[in-house]
Order: structure tokens, then C-alpha cells, then sequence
């Protein structure tokens, strides 16, 4: 799965009448338009032009499908995986002439599980690395049963310098509750592996908030953790997707929501030991060490997707290609994958902006004025939204800009929770059920 997403039955789409009300409004001071975006099966612009890009690489396959994980992904088969690689190929193939002389700031490589195939992995991004100059952070998620020691050293040839492990927890009653096919003394045997292999930076996810999982359960993760000596820890709740395995096996609209006490309990509980052990708050959901390389996943202002569900973000255009594995493969190499496809005016892309360095804490004026040019101001753009932010202590001004405070992260989660995230479960959520959608209306 894709991990460091994942989530919980806990956290489910029902709106009452109050928040019909006032997402309008949010959207509207965001986004500069009461217009829902509608997302069409219309061919976008190539990405030429750009300075600098991330690139983002989709493996969508599983040996263990987890029911909460909301992720494109399927059961691994080795004869469609090969179909895949073929096509994911093809596709680099195709970007290929549009990307030259672009400078890449990451390569991510999420999915699903990406070493699921290693050799396959391997040979893709020998494919990717010939057709491109990658000077840059290589990031991959890891699944903690997918993950030996003669993985780490393949991926470590290639360049791979950013590791992110998929713990979820490390108790074996919970892991074994959320269908998670590894155990406590796996997990921390990968981590501890990875650590000592000496990646650039290794991340772990863990999921709070989960059922039955109890404060102590929590403290205990976390000490597990720290003391494996890791560079970086994400902590998520679980977010529910109606289209998720475990969204069709049950009712969704039944599932409470956890209590906002124990979601603060939990934040602070986290936030007290990692400063304990000299980590600093880098996101709204992840704790650092000083001086080391941060690893993140989707926070690139523009960024090309390659494989199946894989997104891009051009600056002119944001699309995704179909999720459907033998519908990508079927289009290749004739044409790009592409399902829906919506263009991006730039006051929606300084709300997109705004949106990745709210999460990241910090809203500085010189990044945005490097975007948008040296008379553009968040200030003037986002003045009313800031507003009620800082009057109730949510966001403080710095110099050069703001920083969002940790009464403001827990706010940042929850709107997160209510609102942006009803954007994801419509697009996937209709990916999902067709190849080609004929319209997605967010």
C-alpha cells in the first residue's frame, strides 16, 4: 500500500447540514471560485517549459491486499506485472522528449507495494534513468515483508537514498486487525536493517487513532520506533474511503468518528516524545531529526506521474491516468494513459501551493514569490483566509512569511479530513469504478 495514507474505518464522508453550509465558503476563499472543478477526458498539454519538476512513479500491485488502504492496487500477478513494466516504459518513453534539460528535484516511487517485483523495479528504473537525467533524491516506500537485505543493496545501486517503512504498529493484535501480513518482529527487524544499511533518510509511518488502540498502545509504538534509531517518523489517522475493501464490505455512514480528545491526546503525546528525543515538527504529520534529509511524498509544487492512477501536475493542466492495469497497457504507446484531465488557472495553483506548505507549517512569501513572480503576495491573495487563522492562534507571523502553530496543525488534520479529502474519494472513487470516466465533478 501506499504507506504513510492508509487510515481507518474511523473517518467517514458523512456531511451534516452545518458542513454543506460552510465548505462552499472554504472553497470559495480558497480556491477563488464557487465553481466545482470538473475533471474530463480531455487530452493536456505535454509539460514543457517548466524549470523543475518532481517525478512520481506508480507500482500498483500487492501481495497483501489491505482493506483500509484506499490506494490504487491489486494482487500481485507476475504476467500482468510484466504487462505493466512494458507499459510504464512506454509511457517514460513517451514524456521523454518533453522532459529534457528539465531539473528533477525527487524521484518518488510509491504504490502498492514497489518491491513487490524487484528485478522488475530494477529494470524499470535502469529504463528510467537512461532516458532521463536523474540528479536528484530517489524516495520509495517499503512494506517491511518486502524489504531483505538484498533489496535494500539493489535499490541502494540504483541511487535510492530515501526510504519510507510501512510499520502502521507494533502490536501484533492491532496489525493483525487492520489485515496487515506482517508482525511486531518484522517490522522492527526491516527498520532496523534499513537504518543500518545507511540510506540518506528512513522514514516510518505509523497509524493512530485505530480501534482498540489505546494511549499506552501508542507511547509503546513510539518507543519502539525511536529506538531503532530512525531519521524520521509520519503518524496518520485513518482516513475512510467509501471505495475502499473495507468501504464496500460495510456501511460506512455507521462508523463513528473517533473523539477529537483522543485525536488531540494522541498528537500531543506524540509531539512531547519527539522533541523528548530532539526530533522537530516538519509537517502536520511528521517529526524529524536536525540537519537530516526530510522525506516526503507529494508535496512538489509540479510534479509527472508514471503508471497506472498516477497523477501530474504541470503548472497548465492536473490529470491522472486510468487506474485500470490492462486499460494502461492497451493505450501504450500510442498515446498517454491519461483518464481525466482538468487545466490549472494560477490563482488555483497558488491554492494547490498553499494547500503543500500549510501542511508543511510554513508559509513563506519568497517561495511564493519564486512561483508567481516578485510582486505576487500570499497576503493579498489569501488576506481573508489568514484572517480568522491568526486570530485564533492557528497561524503566527515570522519573518518572511507564517508559521502554522500546533493548535493549527490539529485544524489543518481535521479540515483535511472534511474537506480536501472529499476531492480524493470523488476522483478515485470514480477511477476506480471505470477505466474512462466520462466526467468527475469534484
Amino acid at each position: 500500500m501506499a504507506h504513510g495514507a492508509a487510515s481507518n474505518l474511523t473517518y467517514g464522508f458523512r456531511m451534516t447540514k452545518h458542513e454543506n453550509l460552510w465548505k462552499p465558503f472554504l472553497h470559495r476563499l480558497v480556491t477563488g471560485r464557487w465553481r466545482r472543478f470538473h475533471m474530463l477526458p480531455v487530452e493536456p498539454r505535454f509539460p514543457e517549459g517548466l524549470r523543475q519538476a518532481g517525478l512520481y512513479l506508480h507500482v500498483p500491485f500487492c501481495k497483501n491486499l489491505c482493506p483500509y488502504c484506499p490506494y490504487n492496487r491489486q494482487a500481485y500477478d507476475r504476467d500482468l506485472f510484466k504487462l505493466y513494466e512494458r507499459a510504464v516504459r512506454q509511457e517514460i518513453d513517451l514524456y521523454t522528449p518533453y522532459l529534457q534539460g528539465m531539473g528533477f528535484v525527487s524521484l518518488y516511487i510509491g504504490g502498492g507495494t514497489p518491491t513487490v517485483d524487484v528485478e522488475g523495479l530494477v529494470r524499470i528504473l535502469e529504463h528510467l534513468k537512461g532516458n532521463l537525467s536523474l540528479d536528484c533524491d530517489i524516495c520509495i516506500e517499503l512494506h517491511p515483508s518486502n524489504m531483505g537485505r538484498r533489496c535494500l543493496e539493489a535499490l541502494q545501486k540504483l541511487g535510492v537514498n530515501m526510504l519510507s517503512v510501512g510499520v502502521e504498529s507494533t502490536s501484533d493484535p492491532i496489525l493483525k486487525a487492520i489485515g496487515r501480513n506482517h508482525d511486531r518482529r518484522m517490522a522492527l527487524n526491516s527498520t532496523r536493517r534499513a537504518v543500518e544499511a545507511g540510506f540518506a533518510s528512513v522514514n516510518v509511518d505509523l497509524m493512530f487513532a485505530l480501534p482498540g488502540q489505546t494511549l499506552e498502545d501508542w507511547a509503546h509504538d513510539l518507543r519502539a520506533v525511536f529506538d531503532l534509531g530512525v531519521d524520521q517518523i509520519s503518524t496518520y489517522p485513518l482516513f475512510s474511503f467509501p471505495y475502499s475493501d473495507l468501504g464496500q464490505s460495510r456501511q460506512i455512514s455507521e462508523v463513528a468518528r473517533p473523539e477529537s480528545r483522543n485525536v488531540r491526546r494522541l498528537l500531543r503525546l506524540t509531539d512531547s516524545y519527539a522533541r523528548e528525543q530532539g526530533f522537530q515538527r516538519c509537517a502536520v504529520w511528521s517529526w524529524i531529526k536536525p540537519e537530516r534529509k526530510k522525506f516526503s511524498s507529494i508535496t512538489r509544487h509540479h510534479y509527472i506521474g508514471f503508471g497506472p492512477s498516477a497523477a501530474s501536475m504541470t503548472g497548465s493542466d492536473f490529470y491522472v491516468n486510468t487506474f485500470n492495469v490492462e486499460a494502461y497497457a492497451d493505450t501504450l504507446p500510442q498515446r498517454r494513459p491519461v483518464a481525466l484531465s482538468m487545466p490549472i488557472d494560477q490563482r488555483l495553483a497558488m491554492a494547490y501551493w498553499l494547500y503543500w506548505r500549510g501542511y508543511e507549517l510554513k508559509i513563506m512569501e519568497r517561495d511564493f514569490q519564486r512561483l508567481f513572480g516578485s510582486d505576487a503576495s500570499p497576503d493579498a491573495v489569501f488576506g481573508l483566509l489568514f484572517r480568522p487563522f491568526r486570530l485564533l492562534g492557528m497561524m503566527r507571523r515570522i519573518t518572511g512569511g507564517y508559521e502554522i502553530t500546533p493548535s493549527g496543525a490539529y485544524w489543518i488534520h481535521r479540515l483535511q479530513n472534511k474537506y480536501s479529502l472529499n476531492y480524493i474519494n470523488r476522483l478515485w472513487g470514480g477511477c476506480r469504478r471505470q477505466a474512462w470516466p466520462t466526467q468527475v465533478v469534484l
